[in-house]
């Protein structure tokens, strides 16, 4: 079977065949068909499932170039497992607007399923835990959501927290005062403020007081209203933290917390209160959780594959 796709521009031929025919060597070994290009066409030829498979990868490639959307191995890979899942018209939604613009000029918006899943449920829900492992987005897209309010009046301050859990070193060791030793747990969330707001406007903020980077404990004993509150590295509360936290909740404020329950380095084996808490909380209006694959992680396809050895090696030693 044969089957030829009309390509709109030169451009847009170029980003879906890739640097040196990046993308078509990928496609070819996917589906076992043959691609060339041909003027304004690509033709496919092979087994007719594998031709069809292969067409509507390349319409959504097509689609992607034609958006000024990057296409790379990681986004290619993702086209190849939501071709056999049929969910491409869903992957088509994901353009649909952004959250907001970083100072270096990129539109910060989903680029997976499960990603727009999570802003729709940040969106309209009260509390969201969004649970699932590194590199999926999950800090990057609460902090963009809660830059988006913050500009947009909705919420007068940004808060972001989370627990400095000793994983390997002791606080003791590291130089410098109490805010010196922790800061090192904040940075991620330092560097995601930074991207989408740049070091001038985010220190004036902080000096304000209207955004504040701060350990978990700074928040006992307070009431957080009109806030959008992060929660980072959830694994790392005990079930008492969690809920002294989950209390701090004001009126007008919005609460998003993140975590790996993979990666939880509390002392003891002592239970973590995000793992407690989606037991717990399940069912309750206004709260939603959400949980993130391997097919979510939006860095280097490696860390995918990391994460999949590991899962099967933890599965192993289950069973």
């Amino acid at each position: 079977m044969e089957q030829i796709i009309g390509i709109s521009s030169p451009e847009t031929a170029a980003a879906v065949l890739g640097h040196l025919d990046a993308n078509v060597n990928r496609i070819q070994r996917q589906y076992d068909v043959t691609l060339l290009s041909r003027g304004s066409d690509i033709r496919i030829s092979g087994e007719e499932d594998a031709v069809k498979k292969a067409v509507r990868c390349v319409e959504a490639l097509c689609g992607m170039a034609e958006r000024d959307e990057e296409i790379n191995e990681q986004s290619l890979g993702y086209i190849f497992s939501m071709v056999e899942e049929d969910h491409l018209e869903e992957m088509v939604k994901l353009t649909e607007g952004g959250i907001c613009v970083t100072m270096s000029g990129k539109v910060v918006k989903a680029k997976t399923i499960g990603q727009k899943k999570y802003i729709d449920l940040i969106r309209d829900n009260t509390i969201v835990m969004g649970v699932g492992p590194a590199g999926t987005g999950k800090t990057y897209l609460a902090v963009a959501m809660a830059v988006k309010a913050f500009k947009a009046h909705e919420v007068s301050r940004i808060i972001l927290t989370r627990p400095a859990v000793e994983a390997g070193e002791k606080l003791g060791f590291l130089p410098g005062d109490l805010q010196n030793k922790v800061d090192p747990y904040l940075r991620p969330l330092y560097d995601a403020l930074f991207d989408m707001m740049g070091a001038e406007s985010f220190n004036k903020h902080m000096e304000k007081g209207t955004i504040e980077v701060a350990p978990l404990a700074y928040m006992r004993g307070r009431t957080l209203d009109d806030a959008f509150i992060i929660l980072d590295e959830a694994q790392n509360t005990t079930r008492e933290q969690f809920k002294m936290f989950l209390t701090r909740l004001g009126f007008n404020s919005k609460m998003v917390i993140t975590g790996d329950i993979t990666q939880i380095d509390l002392p003891d084996r002592r239970k973590s209160g995000l793992v407690d808490a989606m037991k717990i909380l399940h069912g309750i209006e206004g709260i939603a959780m959400t949980k993130f694959t391997d097919r979510d992680v939006v860095r280097h396809k490696l860390v995918r594959d990391i994460i999949r050895a590991y899962d099967k090696a933890q599965n192993r030693d289950e069973n």
